[in-house]
């Protein structure tokens, strides 16, 4: 690491210790958290969607667990553990958002089967449909918190937004968290709702946190407590919201004018690494060219660079056993006269960019038109293949689509459509499917993201079990992730 690489991870750090709050939200891109007292964004390793907490290793792979205060050992007395999960009437009452008060776990309501116990397996199955038609692994429930047009809370009038797609979670100092999620609605009827939660669990508030944008597809979490969110238009740019929307959103053009996707963060080297959804797209990355005083990058200047594979020829399946790449300044990030992925000639296409993640020093990247899961090795500058449905082994895998990283450090993939399943993949890129939602045939799933526990996962199908309605569903899905592993 070179000696400004040192110096921002350095300054992260001092940050994080010294306001004494470390983010361990997972989401698609990233996990963050901010400080009430202070309204000063802090935060973890900015992975995507569901990048590891600030406080786990560097060189973690995946499918090492981390300590980053997710999953069992995060577990105090505050948390009620795993109970039955009411559907609707949580958190319905006048209690003030930092309120801590009870959640009103039902164990008659909801997919309430969460007193199987359930041992670490790599071999686990998933169980016939419960209620809402969702195939979990033993031992796990669910709740809907919010519908398309409809209000989470019946003392708020917020309505939750149609087509809901990319999300992340953001831990709270008094203990609760956010939950964001973006509208993929265009015409300028797109945005970004959050769901805002206790530290028991209940829904307390429900909100806006950006309005008046188009297809907001995915996006990526900031270490430093952020959301930044992604237009999927041609042009497109990319904005800035605060989960607990005190701050407006604000636009990001140096990020460049393109049809954005999802947006992976490695603060400690000041990069932000961005996919293309279009059949030709790039990956680009953007190197920042200073830290702010509050710890986050600057995101108005750097320069913005897109990818070229040296050797294509050479490649291989497994991590760092691929092809070098380079890196070019894109001369126009705004686009004004070329498109913005045709400005370098020799820069290389990738079959629709969709998600990303930075975790444990790899940014993996999907890409839907070959249903590909893509590894780069920041250090080494090395590409390789995770996954590839065309010579796996297993090809259960198809419709990739948005990225996470589970509690027990495996990336996952949610699909769109393929069958409607959230897939474990192992560091061998062994596929296992966590989840499959069945009767919303002519959906996706779409922005998954742990919570700071790592036992709660949230995401949504984006167009419900009838999509002429337009309705979305959100769920909430309970259990021990941090045991449960691919093969």
């Amino acid at each position: 690491m070179d000696p400004l690489d040192s110096a921002r991870a350095e300054l992260l750090r001092r940050r994080f210790v010294g306001l004494g709050l470390l983010a361990v939200g997972r989401g698609l891109l990233g996990c963050g958290s901010r400080s009430l007292a202070t309204g000063a964004f802090v935060g973890g390793d900015g992975g995507v969607g569901g990048a590891a907490a600030a406080s786990s290793p560097a060189d973690a792979a995946p499918g090492t667990a981390e300590t980053n205060g997710a999953g069992s050992a995060a577990r105090t007395g505050d948390d009620p553990g795993p109970a039955g999960l009411p559907e609707a009437g949580l958190g319905t009452t006048d209690s003030a958002p930092d309120a801590i008060v009870e959640a009103n776990l039902d164990p008659g309501a909801g997919s309430a089967a969460l007193a199987e116990p359930i041992a670490p397996s790599y071999n686990f199955e998933l169980r016939d449909p419960d209620e809402f038609g969702l195939r979990l692994p033993p031992g796990f429930g669910a709740r809907i918190v919010a519908r398309s047009h409809e209000a989470p809370l019946a003392n708020r009038d917020h309505l939750w937004h149609g087509a809901p797609d990319g999300g992340a979670t953001f831990a709270l100092a008094d203990g609760g968290w956010v939950y964001v999620s973006n509208s993929e609605i265009g015409g300028g009827g797109g945005g970004v709702g959050a769901l805002r939660f206790d530290r028991r669990g209940r829904l307390t508030d429900a909100y806006s946190i950006c309005s008046g944008t188009s297809r907001n597809c995915a996006g990526g979490a900031t270490p430093w407590g952020s959301w930044i969110t992604c237009e999927e238009v041609d042009r497109g740019l990319c904005y800035e919201c605060d989960p607990l929307g005190q701050t407006p959103a604000r636009p990001l053009p140096a990020l460049g004018a393109f049809t954005h996707e999802a947006i992976a963060v490695d603060a400690a080297r000041g990069h932000l690494y961005l996919t293309e959804d279009v059949a030709d797209g790039r990956l680009y990355r953007f190197r920042s060219e200073s830290v702010l005083q509050n710890g986050a990058l600057d995101l108005e200047t750097g320069v913005l660079e897109v990818l070229q594979l040296l050797d294509p020829e050479s490649g291989g399946v497994g991590l760092h056993m691929g092809w070098h790449v380079d890196w070019h300044a894109v001369p126009d990030p705004s686009a004004q006269s070329v498109v913005t992925r045709l400005q370098v000639e020799q820069s290389t296409p990738f079959a629709g960019g969709e998600g990303i993640v930075y975790h444990g020093g790899v940014v993996y990247f999907s890409t839907k038109l070959d249903n590909r899961i893509w590894a780069l090795d920041v250090e080494r500058q090395q590409l390789s293949l995770l996954y590839d449905h065309a010579s796996s082994e297993n090809p259960i895998l198809s419709g990739v689509d948005n990225l996470a990283v589970s509690p027990a450090g495996e990336i996952l993939v949610a699909e769109d459509p393929g069958n409607l399943e959230l897939v474990l993949l192992s560091a061998s890129g062994k596929p296992t499917p966590l989840l499959q939602l069945t009767g919303h045939q002519g959906s996706e799933l779409a922005g998954p993201a742990f919570d700071p526990s790592g036992r709660r996962l949230y995401f949504s199908s984006q167009r419900g079990p009838d999509p002429s309605l337009g309705q979305g569903y959100t769920f909430e899905i309970r259990g021990p992730f941090d045991r449960l592993q691919s093969g």
